[in-house]
Parts: C-alpha cells; structure tokens; sequence
C-alpha cells in the first residue's frame, strides 16, 4: 500500500531562544517533548495540531520557520 505521506507535507523549525529555567514543569517537559535542550538549539517537527500545541506552550521560549 502506499504511503499517505507526500513530500508536500509542511515541516517547522523549532529553535529554542530562551531558557526553560524558572519555567513550569509543563513548560520544561515540553521543550524535552520538541527535542530542545539548549539554547539555539534547533529541530524540524512536522506541522501537526500537536506540535502548534507543544510550541503555543512554550511560544514566549521558541521561535518558529517553516521549512
């Protein structure tokens, strides 16, 4: 069966530019969650509901591209 994935799927890069310290734990934990770890520390996620979620959390500690 094919894959339902094309490669028109959108992609954001998640670049962290402040630090979670004196954060909430959910904030901290969601950082983890994106794979952010230190500041200017970058990863492409997939743009999905659950990721805009993540980065609305932390929106105030990332800054966001399209990719």
């Amino acid at each position: 069966m094919a894959d339902t994935k094309t490669a028109s799927t959108k992609q954001l890069k998640v670049t962290q530019v402040r630090s979670g310290i004196g954060g909430t734990h959910r904030q901290r934990e969601t950082l983890k969650s994106l794979g952010l770890r230190k500041i200017r520390q970058s990863t492409v996620r997939e743009d999905t509901p659950t990721v805009r979620g993540m980065i609305a959390t932390v929106h105030h500690l990332v800054t966001v591209e399209e990719v």
